[in-house]
């Protein structure tokens, strides 16, 4: 069967009606908190693992992920990061972990973290971090509860 000129112009028309009825709604706030578009403040996620401290990332090894641009340290924290960024991007977007607990978002500071089975989080402040640091198990389920739904609360 050769498609004629009004078929081809019938697909042509569907898909952008296609793309708005099958793209997801659009939350409020975005997906990764990224003051001016750089995520974590430009702090190297996979430095809180190999390193165990917040490290500055450079510029120069810099990409792209889920709409934030994201620095490393160097070449080969970034190709870790391109390989799996799952395992080393911080949860709930780099929103703060403990806000997450009560459905809200909070900015995050890059020294305030904490690795907890295998998974990095941030919080707004080294206080409120103690504060989460009480009760991982029961806060990583709260916020788990909440996330990504927060998002597109105000």
């Amino acid at each position: 069967m050769t498609p004629t000129r009004r078929s081809l112009l019938l697909a042509m028309l569907a898909i952008p009606v296609a793309g708005t009825i099958l793209r997801p709604a659009l939350a409020n706030e975005p997906e990764v908190f990224a003051t001016g578009g750089i995520a974590i403040s430009g702090y190297d996620p996979v430095a809180y693992f190999t390193q165990g401290k917040p490290v500055r990332g450079n510029p120069g090894h810099a990409l792209i992920w889920r709409g934030a641009t994201w620095y490393f340290a160097s070449a080969e924290a970034m190709e870790a990061f391109e390989m799996n960024p799952h395992a080393y991007a911080p949860q709930y977007g780099g929103y703060c972990a403990y806000a997450m607990t009560k459905g809200a978002i909070a900015a995050t500071a890059p020294d305030a973290f904490a690795v907890a089975s295998g998974r990095l989080y941030l919080t707004y402040s080294t206080e409120i971090r103690a504060i989460w640091a009480d009760d991982v198990v029961g806060n990583v389920a709260l916020a788990d509860a909440h996330w990504p739904d927060a998002l597109n609360k105000k």
